[in-house]
Formats: structure tokens, sequence, C-alpha cells
């Protein structure tokens, strides 16, 4: 007992030294660098391959891949990085995590802590003390993580011996794949309480070079210390946004996956880094060759899985499809109906119908206030809606269509640019609704609310009747805006008011009007579709029965096709 609690505690200590360093280092660099991480981010991934370089180098710069994920992140709901490059990024950080393996095993146990270590450590505070709040207190602070880190791994050697002098550890050889599961497990247990795969990886490390586990027990922990990392990652996005839990969810296939070939192909990984080390010119130390074996399997887990990036993406776009983004989803629209012309006028018509919902909600509260976050909300997803119809209507166009069907989608493009006006017109209303006091609002309110009303119940119709709707709106736009003038005259309503009012009244007159045409194309599509069917139908019906009367199909009084907008 004498002899285990001095092991126990100078194992505690030498990881908590470790863990302070790792977190210093980070820092320090991650404030030295400034705002080139972030323009290196921006700038340097263009593609996922120059994604993946970034993430490796900004990761070897701070010592933390969490810091790069998060800044992906952040790229990623700024829409300054797509998903398929932040993933560029994330792989790039996994193969960057590996320098800390590099520096432990090539300089961790050679150098000497009195000479080098202690004097990092002074000159790091007293940069700190000098140059207090810039950049050269943060290069302080990395300079004190450095000698921290290593004092940290001498303390951590020193208790591994005192370990293998006090136990009998010939017990804990690997003999079989058990014992390597066991090890994968011990891995996966200590980067979960340490919250640092490069703690857990230094542990393991310093433990093979002590001669505490076997070369083979010791790559198992490596790769649970890959596999234990995500949970890091899972636990940080809880309540995050859906592109956090995507990118997230990535680390965890990644590192899942990667761990999988590395057991299933493990003495062949062993004996390529035999091969590589001897090219090289390294010594078989424990440390040095655990070192290359976490950099070539998290290499070759990225050229496995790089190549199947985009299927990645689409797979991740659609896991945590929060409520927002679901309303951004076409309902009709896929490429599945693409190649047939006729279902995907049907499918661009129920569309259409939808977003003109959609419109028909925006027109209904542009005149409350109280409303105008709903409405640029929604105002958002029917722009983006309309965005989308439009692509797959141009998608469609290239392809060989009939001519009908080409006429349709050419009438569907116009439909979806009237609703998108009426979209902008309820806008422009509610931005005169918002330069009022509510006192004047009340005013506008009673002059031509019933003429909303009309307009309201006018958008709710069904009929076809367009040319009388037209009229009808434009006879109650004139009667009002006479009504306004003339009370004006009299000094009985305020002249801003009738200003205010007349804007409003003229958006609500050119809104109705892009409204009755967009419905008007609408039924006539309606008309030449139902009489297409019908056609069919009946010549079906000859063919299948000859020995009948042919019968000419009645004609379906279709609406003039409108003329481009002027």
């Amino acid at each position: 007992m004498s002899e285990t609690l001095p092991v126990i505690g100078s194992l505690l200590g030498g990881l908590g030294l470790f863990l302070l360093a790792i977190g210093m280092m980070t820092d320090g660099l991650r404030q030295a660098a400034g705002n080139a991480l972030r323009s290196l981010l921006a700038g340097w991934t263009s593609t996922p391959l120059r994604g993946v370089m970034s993430g490796f180098l900004m990761t070897a710069i701070v010592q933390s891949s969490s810091a790069i994920t998060v800044a992906s992140i952040g790229f990623v709901n700024a829409g300054v990085l797509s998903m398929n490059h932040a993933l560029g990024v994330l792989y790039g950080a996994n193969v960057g995590t590996t320098i800390t393996a590099w520096l432990v095993a090539l300089v961790g146990f050679k150098l000497d802590v009195q000479i080098f270590a202690l004097p990092m450590i002074g000159v790091g505070m007293i940069l700190q003390l000098v140059r207090e709040h810039s950049r050269m207190a943060a290069v302080g602070m990395a300079l004190t993580g450095f000698g921290i880190f290593f004092v940290g791994i001498d303390i951590l050697r020193e208790a591994f011996e005192g370990i293998l002098g006090a136990f009998d550890i010939s017990k804990f050889t690997v003999q079989g794949p058990l014992e390597i599961l066991l090890y994968l497990l011990i891995g996966i247990v200590m980067t979960v309480l340490t919250q640092s795969s490069s703690a857990s990886i230094a542990l393991t490390i310093t433990a093979a070079s002590t001669g505490i586990v076997g070369i083979y027990a010791a790559a198992a922990m490596v790769i649970g210390a890959n596999v234990g990392t995500t949970s890091t990652a899972l636990v940080a996005v809880i309540g995050a946004t859906a592109n956090a839990k995507r990118v997230a969810l990535a680390q965890v296939i990644f590192n899942v996956a990667t761990a999988v070939v590395a057991l299933l192909i493990l003495p062949l990984l062993f004996l390529a880094i035999v091969g590589m080390s001897r090219f090289l010119g390294l010594s078989p130390e424990p440390g040095l060759t655990l070192a290359m074996f976490h950099s070539v399997f998290n290499i070759l887990g990225v050229a496995l899985i790089l190549p199947l990036n985009n299927r990645m993406t689409r797979f991740l776009e659609q896991c945590y499809v929060s409520r927002e983004e679901m309303a951004l989803l076409p309902k009709f629209l896929d490429n599945t109906i693409a190649s047939t012309p006729v279902l995907a006028v049907n499918a661009l018509v129920l569309e259409l119908r939808a977003n003109a919902d959609r419109v028909r909600q925006l027109a209904s509260i542009c005149l409350d206030p109280a409303a105008s976050a709903e409405l640029h909300k929604q105002l958002y997803v029917a722009r983006h809606l309309s965005a989308e119809i439009s692509k797959f209507i141009v998608a469609l166009e290239r392809k060989a269509l009939p001519e009908e069907s080409t006429n349709h989608l050419s009438m569907l493009l116009r439909i979806d640019q009237y609703l998108l006006s009426c979209a902008t017109n309820a806008d422009r209303i509610q931005a005169v609704v918002n330069n009022l006091e509510s006192s004047q609002l009340m005013v506008v309110r009673a002059c031509i609310g019933t003429y909303q009303e009309q307009l309201l119940m006018l958008m709710g119709e069904t009929g076809t009747d367009f040319e009388k709707q037209l009229v009808s709106a434009q006879a109650g736009h004139d009667a009002v805006k006479a009504d306004l003038l003339e009370a004006g005259a009299r000094g009985e309503v305020d002249f801003g008011i009738i200003v205010a009012s007349i804007d409003i009244l003229g958006e609500w007159l050119r809104l109705i009007q892009q409204w009755i045409k967009a419905m008007k194309q609408l039924a006539h599509i309606d008309s030449e579709t139902t009489a297409s069917d019908k056609t069919s139908s009946e010549s079906d019906e000859e063919t299948a029965m000859p020995h009948q009367d042919t019968v000419e199909p009645d004609k379906v009084a279709g609406l003039e096709t409108p003329g481009p907008d002027a």
C-alpha cells in the first residue's frame, strides 16, 4: 500500500499536468495566431482535399481538433463553408491530432526536463508578465504549456516505471482477439474520462515505452482513444444546431469506421510500419512505432472515406432536419419524377399551390407589426422555395421534352415569379406599417381594413372569373383612394396617414394583380392537363373496345394563355 499511493499520485499528477499543458498550448497558439486561422479556414477549403490539408495544418498548430471543428461548424452555420468542405476539415483535424503522439515519442522521453522544459516554463511566464494582453503574452502561454507538457510526460514515465517495479505485469500480456478488445475498451474509457485523446495516447505511448503493455495492446488502446474522442463531440452538441450535430455524427462515423478497418488489418498495418521504419531509418522503439501507427491508420481512414465524401454529405443533410429546415424542402419535387414530364408538371403545380398558400398567409399578416418576425421567416421560406422551383424547372428544360410540356414549364416559371412578386409586395406593406406609430396605424387600418378583407376573400376564392376579380380589385382600390383624398381635402385625415394608406393600397393592388395572373395560368394548366387526361382515357377505351362507335371527346374550353407580363 505504501508503494502504491505514490505511484497513483504521480500518475494522476502527471496526467493533470499533461491536460493543463494541452489547454495552455491550445489557448496560447490560438490567440497568437489571431484571425490568421479564421482566414486560413475560410480561404483554403475550396475543395474537400484542401479542407483535409487545412484541418491537418491548423490542428497541428493549435493542438486541438475540437477548436478547429467548432470553427468549421461556425462557418457552415454562417454559410461561408459548405458541409462537404467542412467534412474535409474534420478528416484533416483527425490526422492533425497525431502530432501529439510524435511529440511524445520523438521528444518527450529524450528532453532533459531541467535543461529545456523548466526554462520554457520560466521564459513563457516572464513573457506573460512583461507583455500582458499582447500577442507575445499568448506566445508565452504556449511556451509555458510546452514546458509543462514535457514535465508531465516525465512524471508519467516515472510513474509507469514505478508500476513496473511494484507489480508483476506478465499476466496482462495480449494473447488473442478478446485481449485486443479489452485494451480497445481501456483506450475508449481512458479518453472518455480524460476528455482528451491526446492525453490517452500519451499515457499509452508512455506505458508501452516502459514495458507496461505490449505493442499490439498499445495499438488497440490508441484505436480506442480515437473512438473515445467522439464522446467529446457528442456531449458538446447537446442542444446545438443541426449542422453541429451533423459534424459530430460525421466524426463518429469516421472514427468508428477507421477503428474497425484498423482492427481488421492490424497485423498488416504493423508489417507496413516496420517496412516504413526501416526505409526511413527510424529506430524500432515502441513510442515511434505507435506514433507511426496512429498516423498511418488515420491517413488510411481519410483515403477510404474521402471518395465517399459526397454521399456522406447527402446522408448527413437528411439527418437532424429542424422544423425550419423542413419548411425549406420542396414537398413534391424530386429527381425520381424528373424523367416523366407529366408527373413533373403535376408536381410543380402542387408545389406552386403550396407556396401560394404561404404567400396568402403573408398577405394576411402584413398589416400587423407584431407579426414582423413571422412574416420575414415565411418570406425567407417562400423565396427559398421559389428558387428551388425555378432550379427544378430549368433542369427539366435541359431535357428533350414534348412541346406541350415545354409550354407548361414556361408558364409555371412565370407563375413562380408572380407569386414571388406577391411576397415582395407583402414585405413592402409591412415596411410601411413598421414606420407608423400605433395611433397612425389604427387610422390606416380603419381606412383600408375593409379593402384588405375584400382582397383576402378574393385570394381564397377558387372560381375562374379572373377578369371580374381584377375589375373588382381595381374598383375597390379606386374607391378607397378617392375617399382618402376627399377626407384629406376636408382636413379630416392627416396628410402622412393619407400617403401611407395610398402606398399600402398601391402595394395591395399590385399584389392582387400578380396573384390573379398566377391563379389564371394555374387554372389554364389544370384545364389543359385535364383535357389531355380525358382524351388519353377515351383513346384507351377505343383501343380496348373497337366495336363501339368512336366518339369525339368533348373540347374543354381553356382560358386564353396570357402573354408575358408587361
